[in-house]
């Protein structure tokens, strides 16, 4: 049986040289079409693989889905194959690499072909997953130092805990929508510095952040832990992830229990779930911990990914700028520790819950993943392609952001992750 992630195998669909979406990658995701109801599908090149038309081929029918299969590839989320567990992602990603590879035919024939195979500008993409539950953590020590230097003390910019512990809070789940959907700009609460009181209107400092999520592919009973070692045996995927903020909203609220209304008026994750097991060849190891993490979250081997990532902001009837390049193998805190650390208190993971890493940035000024470090809390305004400025977003602003790894002639991509912030609504 072939390695799905070979990076000689090639398909007999014609692939763009630089696609997110080679033979190697096979991620999944949920689309829908005018004639056909939601259905699982795997992105392969410029084209979506109908899995629920493949299973009603019979091509899975050896696999042993259970009773759930080809119903399972027939729904609004990924969620009940997920449930399925890791022997059935892996098979289906593995008979889905044997049919796309250029020696088969089994999907070749016209009839098959005109069932199975759509172009993605054909197909209208949800939401991969329906979270129940949503955890943000601020796991990127660049980013939690230059929040530490702006809003505290330069010398002691790291709170005493931030090296022990995966910090994190949980979000609002429900407003967590899928690339391509308009963002409301938020009412709320803020309180300028000189103010004698607060004010009630649209957010001034509208920001977004650039993060990488990853899914729940395994769940736990209330009061199971996970320890570190089987920590990624709970991970389905990886999504990136957009965290919309609005500054002063933030600000003005989030002394003492974190952030609330600032953040949950929306966040975006991008279509396509990239698996862990595709990104193996791009394992590498985080930064140095220093001090050395408690026992429970000491890992051994590489658990960070070397994915590239990058931010456009594009103004209304104006050209895009590419404002930051980060890369997510530079996260301090792994995904492992984040999720070895939700559950040490017992609390139960459900499939399909969605963690977020928190902030992405890097060491130097164009590495940094949000407008309020690129603009440096509105002191030095961004410059754009058509000449303006940014301290922050401005209504008709879309920001995009994409992901890809890339190493020895092969590239695996996520697509990408955009938005545009429209007015917000009249009070």
């Amino acid at each position: 049986m072939a390695n799905p992630n070979d990076p000689a195998l090639h398909s007999w669909i014609d692939i763009a040289p630089g696609s997110d979406f080679p033979i190697q990658n096979l991620p999944f995701g949920v689309f829908e079409t005018e004639d056909r109801g939601p259905r699982l599908g795997v992105a392969i090149g410029e084209y979506v693989l109908d899995l629920y038309a493949v299973a009603q081929f019979g091509f899975f029918e050896d696999l042993e889905l259970g009773a759930k299969m080809p119903k399972v590839f027939r729904r609004r989320s990924l969620n009940q194959f997920i449930a399925l567990g890791r022997p059935a992602w892996r098979a289906v990603r593995q008979r889905v690499s044997e049919l796309l590879r250029h020696d088969s035919t089994a999907l070749r024939s016209d009839e098959v072909m005109r069932e199975c195979l759509l172009r993605q500008t054909e197909v209208r993409m949800l939401r991969p997953v329906k979270p129940h539950n949503y955890t943000d953590f601020y796991s990127s020590i660049e980013h939690a130092t230059n929040v530490g230097i702006m809003f505290r003390d330069p010398a002691n910019a790291l709170l005493p805990n931030w090296r022990h512990i995966p910090i994190g809070y949980h979000g609002r789940a429900s407003s967590i929508v899928v690339s391509g959907t308009d963002i409301r700009r938020p009412n709320g609460q803020r309180k300028a510095p000189d103010a004698a009181a607060p004010t009630f209107g649209p957010s001034q400092q509208l920001d977004f952040e650039l993060e990488v999520g990853f899914i729940v592919g395994q769940g736990t009973q209330l009061g199971d832990t996970v320890p570190i070692q089987h920590a990624e045996d709970h991970i389905f995927g990886l999504v990136l992830f957009n965290d919309w903020s609005a500054r002063d909203i933030q600000s003005w609220e989030y002394v003492p229990l974190g952030p609330f209304l600032g953040k949950s008026f929306g966040s975006s994750m991008s279509a396509w779930v990239v698996t862990l097991d595709a990104l193996e060849p791009f394992r590498v190891a985080g930064p140095v911990q220093e001090p050395e993490p408690l026992l429970y979250l000491r890992q051994l081997d590489k658990h960070n990914f070397d994915v590239n990532l990058e931010v456009d902001l594009q103004p209304e009837n104006g050209p895009a700028t590419t404002i930051s390049r980060s890369n997510f193998g530079l996260m301090y805190w792994s995904m492992a520790q984040q999720l070895t650390h939700q559950a040490s208190n017992g609390c139960n993971l459900q499939v399909g819950d969605l963690y977020a890493s928190g902030t992405i940035s890097g060491t130097t000024p164009d590495s940094l993943g949000s407008m309020l470090e690129l603009a440096w809390r509105g002191t030095r305004p961004l410059p754009l392609a058509d000449g303006s400025e940014r301290k922050f977003l401005l209504d008709g602003d879309t920001v995009t952001m994409r992901g890809y790894c890339e190493k020895d002639g092969l590239r695996i991509g996520f697509g990408e992750v955009t938005g545009k912030v429209l007015p917000a609504p009249m009070v």
